[in-house]
């Protein structure tokens, strides 16, 4: 369904010459800059409805691959590593603004947590892979939390009761939850990789 809308689009920004990569890059500095003007200033409607029309604009990257035959490693690479440096930004506008203007110490320090959970989410992944397992579980993928951090905090300055620190809370629960998940996931399947294999095998390296 959601290729029936991205596809046409891809095929656009592919015959005006935009490559994939441009997309991603356009993309994340738009987030990274919506999301470091507004939310300092207190202005956080408007923040997240820039970011969410940038991070759908993100989106249509691997549309724009597809219709141009230009799907490449590097290019997965880059959005992956583009994505973290987005979310980074949206998470510490927020924490800017809770620190000056907000004055509320407490979401402060919750919306640090998320900052650390979420990339640990992301990182339990890319090193289980390294490892040579699949680790695709969790309940807050990338996605999940995008909506409930922009949601939450574009109703939160609409006046609705008790919806931005709500959304804090349920983000922090739920990425607290995906790390757990996929840490037990990720022993359960090297487990079995190691009976697999059978005695004798080595233990690959802590990394630094």
């Amino acid at each position: 369904m959601v290729s029936r809308v991205t596809a046409p689009l891809g095929r656009s920004l592919a015959r005006i010459g935009l490559t994939p990569n441009a997309v991603t890059v356009i993309g994340t500095v738009g987030v990274v800059a919506g999301a470091l003007y507004f939310y300092p200033r207190g202005e956080l409607y408007a923040g997240s409805v820039v970011v969410t029309v940038f991070v759908l604009f993100d989106m249509l990257d691997g549309a724009v691959a597809r219709a141009s035959d230009r799907a490449s490693a590097f290019g997965a690479f880059l959005d992956s590593s583009l994505d973290r440096i987005a979310d980074a930004a949206i998470l510490a506008g927020l924490m800017w603004w809770f620190v000056s203007g907000g004055e509320d110490p407490l979401l402060a320090g919750l919306t640090l947590f998320c900052l650390v959970s979420g990339f640990m989410v992301s990182y339990l992944k890319a090193r289980a892979e390294g490892l040579g397992v699949n680790c695709d579980v969790g309940v807050a993928e990338r996605t999940e939390r995008l909506v409930v951090l922009l949601v939450s905090v574009g109703l939160g300055e609409l006046g609705v009761p008790y919806i931005l620190a709500g959304g804090l809370w349920v983000l922090a629960a739920m990425n607290l939850v995906t790390v757990l998940q996929r840490l037990l996931e990720t022993r359960a399947r090297l487990d079995e990789v190691a009976t697999a294999d059978g005695p004798g095998v080595d233990e690959p390296a802590a990394e630094n």
